[in-house]
């Protein structure tokens, strides 16, 4: 049975899509990847341009209420919140606490905007290789 991961930030727009989306491409044969946000807006398109470069495509994912999870017990619940209030999830056998460049905020030319977005990307991925790679 696959253990279940739940990704949970403010938004759902990108880095917790971008985590859905690695999880799924990656180690989706032990691992169902899910995400969501406390005000959730919309998949933000770099961030599916980003990931499509790495073979994870996203694009077909959409931004998650997180009360879409309300009583659904989650083996890890990944809290993806950066200088804020990280949500609770009560429903989680363990709470792992992830920060992570926000490129949402990333600002000048397109090309150094799409550039933290791949560094998030990047940083995302690493992460998840690790934490959930050898398991």
């Amino acid at each position: 049975m696959k253990q279940r991961v739940l990704f949970i930030g403010t938004n759902n727009a990108a880095r917790t899509q971008m985590a859905e989306g690695y999880l799924r491409a990656r180690y989706g044969d032990r691992y169902e990847a899910c995400s969501a946000g406390t005000a959730p807006t919309a998949l933000d398109p770099r961030a599916a341009r980003v990931m499509g470069e790495i073979g994870a495509g996203i694009a077909g994912q959409r931004a998650k209420d997180i009360a879409l999870f309300d009583e659904k017990e989650m083996d890890y619940v990944v809290a993806l919140c950066s200088g804020g209030v990280c949500p609770m999830f009560p429903w989680a056998k363990e709470t792992i606490h992830a920060d992570f460049p926000d490129p949402t905020k990333a600002t000048g030319t397109a090309d150094k905007v799409l550039a933290a977005y791949r560094r998030s990307r990047d940083a995302i991925a690493a992460w998840i290789d690790e934490r959930f790679g050898g398991k």
